[in-house]
């Protein structure tokens, strides 16, 4: 699934592309995705112009007067920039024409993806619960200190839920908690504020480092001009399991946790 840094990096591909151009035509191919996309979208977006392009976790919003569009990626979802001659592809579901002829095109082999329409200052029921950005001050070890009270969740899973923090998938918890030598069964509760203050640190760090790199490379993402992400590269732990840590070369150890893999040093997390 595409994580908060890939969502970032397709952020900053398309908008160039986007901002300031008027909406020509909206041709939706295939209205049942996760949720079925909103209806009359094409009728409210067609003659805006885009003046933003946003992201709050995982969600990207083509911003006008009228509105916001609404995007989630899901598991296997991209937006490219497209020339109009750019041939069709199965899972081709939805294109935003712009004025200058160009197309903003979602692809999505497994459906999983959403679109919405909101219209003026309205919010979704889907954004209102959602934790603090995790590249902001709003993240700190006090915050994560406070909510972890009395928490027997399992760190790693406390730190991937989007009520507590925004865009903190599986790949970049694994390496975050590995760089701050956390366990990541470790109770929630049970963490410390100086060591949530050192894992807040690796969180941002590595979440930056992602962004910068272009985001990792996942079986069904691609930038939005179709190239693979390079933060794959740089992994310490994610992928590497029954491989020699980086650290001290005891082997890392490979378990199911919340139904999601975890890789981790029985040495040098604690």
């Amino acid at each position: 699934m595409p994580e908060l840094p890939e969502v970032e990096t397709t952020r900053k591909g398309i908008e160039p592309h986007l901002l300031g151009q008027k909406v020509r035509l909206v041709l939706v191919r295939q209205d049942q995705l996760r949720w079925p996309i909103s209806a009359g979208l094409g009728q409210a977006v067609t003659g805006q112009m885009i003046d933003a392009v946003e992201r709050r976790g995982k969600y990207l919003f083509l911003v006008t007067a009228a509105g916001r569009v609404m995007i989630h990626l899901g598991m296997s979802g991209s937006l490219r920039i497209q020339s109009p001659s750019a041939p069709l592809k199965t899972h081709d579901h939805v294109d935003f024409v712009l004025a200058n002829e160009q197309i903003l095109r979602f692809h999505d082999p497994r459906r999983f993806g959403s679109i919405f329409w909101l219209p003026g200052e309205s919010d979704h029921s889907l954004l209102r619960s959602l934790g603090p950005e995790p590249l902001t001050t709003a993240f700190s070890a006090a915050y994560l200190f406070g909510v972890s009270r009395g928490k027997s969740v399992a760190v790693k899973n406390f730190l991937m839920n989007s009520h507590i923090v925004v865009g903190v998938g599986n790949i970049y918890a694994n390496e975050s908690l590995y760089l701050a030598g956390i366990r990541p069964e470790k109770p929630a509760g049970k963490v410390s504020l100086a060591r949530y203050a050192r894992l807040v640190d690796r969180v941002k760090e590595v979440l930056a480092s992602a962004i910068e790199a272009g985001g990792t490379t996942l079986r069904d993402f691609v930038h939005e001009d179709g190239s693979p992400g390079y933060f794959k590269q740089s992994l310490h732990v994610y992928g590497r399991g029954g491989e020699a840590c980086l650290g001290c070369a005891g082997i890392l150890k490979e378990v199911r946790l919340g139904q999601r893999t975890t890789v981790f040093c029985s040495r040098c997390q604690r």
